[in-house]
């Protein structure tokens, strides 16, 4: 039996019994779960000052709105557990986002941006700005497990060269650095169509970014290569004198947060109905911030997916619920500031009591 990520017997040790909670046991569950308590109490506090708030078509826009920034906040998430850290996820989005859009314009549009290129099966523009994004993430891995370059130096570098090579290629004629659109309905239905499931209908970005998430919790919680991906974020030293091949997993760990940021950037085409050199711009940092906000410890080797989408729902709630109720969107800066200082705060507490 499983309660809130921890063993019946875990939670018995703990003097936890069943129909006698006890206030250590209380407070032991909220420390645990403390950003499902934020997220619930955020949404509580907005729907009591304006009920539409929790309407069916809020938290349809919610979610559509958040699954690009989950995919992202995926990616960096499996990098921060590994003890590193990506700075370039957004740029790679935007990378990802102007590669599909411009091999996936109707042939009838009158600014194409391959004006002889014939109509491409959907799947392989995907697949091309994808596997991009996993060869860069592959560099990325090969640079810090190979050449011992700090992740933050690394990834900064990474950077500066997905943002380069995508201006290179915006800029290119006849496009000349000009927005892209006019984007082929089969892939604008991947970020705006819906999916139906009996007398329900969902959208199909929410489904994919569900479905990654998943992917992602098996990957993590039930794999050889997740438990080593958490042995390294916890003692380097340790997993390597145990066996595991650190060059190897972490060149996967990248690899893997180029391919989510791929397909985040084709997703944000696909929503958007276009792209441009700006798509990405700072969703690497938010990404993190959703991430240390959802547990995932700075110092590596502790996190959970569930936390992660978590992360990215709060910040989400705070963008749409104070615009709902009218609030200055400034405020959200704020507000996003001081969550992020406390979960810093709160994961140094932590890990000093475990010290």
């Amino acid at each position: 039996m499983t309660v809130t990520g921890t063993t019946f017997d875990d939670d018995t040790r703990r003097g936890w019994r069943p129909g006698r909670p006890s206030r250590a046991s209380l407070g032991e569950w909220i420390t645990a779960n403390v950003i499902l308590v934020v997220l619930v109490g955020l949404i509580v506090a907005i729907a009591i000052y304006d009920t539409d708030f929790i309407s069916a078509n809020s938290v349809r826009n919610i979610l559509t709105n958040s699954s690009t920034r989950i995919l992202v906040a995926l990616g960096a998430g499996i990098v921060l557990i590994s003890r590193g850290v990506d700075l370039s996820g957004g740029r790679m989005v935007g990378l990802a986002a102007v590669v599909s859009a411009s091999m996936l314009q109707t042939e009838t549009y009158s600014r194409q941006f391959y004006p002889d290129l014939p109509a491409l099966p959907l799947i392989l523009p995907i697949a091309v700005a994808i596997g991009i994004t996993t060869l860069l993430g592959v560099v990325n891995g090969l640079v810090v497990a190979r050449l011992r370059v700090p992740p933050f130096i690394a990834t900064l570098g990474m950077m500066v060269i997905a943002f380069g090579m995508t201006a290179i290629y915006f800029d290119q004629p006849p496009n000349n650095s000009q927005p892209i659109s006019g984007i082929r309905e089969d892939l604008s239905a991947l970020g705006t169509g819906q999916l139906a499931l009996g007398p329900l209908s969902i959208p199909i970005i929410i489904v994919i970014a569900g479905t990654a998430a998943v992917i992602f919790w098996v990957l993590l919680e039930k794999t050889v290569f997740g438990k080593n991906v958490y042995a390294i974020g916890g003692n380097p030293q340790a997993a390597q004198v145990s066996g595991v091949n650190i060059v190897r997993t972490l060149i996967a760990v990248y690899a893997i947060a180029g391919a989510c940021y791929g397909l985040a950037g084709v997703l944000e085409a696909a929503r958007t109905g276009g792209a441009s050199s700006r798509y990405g711009e700072l969703y690497e940092l938010d990404a993190i911030a959703a991430c240390v906000v959802g547990g995932v410890s700075t110092a590596g080797g502790i996190g959970r997916v569930r936390g992660i989408v978590a992360g990215v729902l709060v910040f989400a709630v705070i963008s749409y619920g104070l615009t709902f109720i009218g609030i200055n969107p400034f405020w959200q800066q704020i507000i996003k500031g001081v969550i992020i200082i406390g979960a810093v705060a709160f994961d140094m507490s932590r890990a000093r009591r475990t010290r």
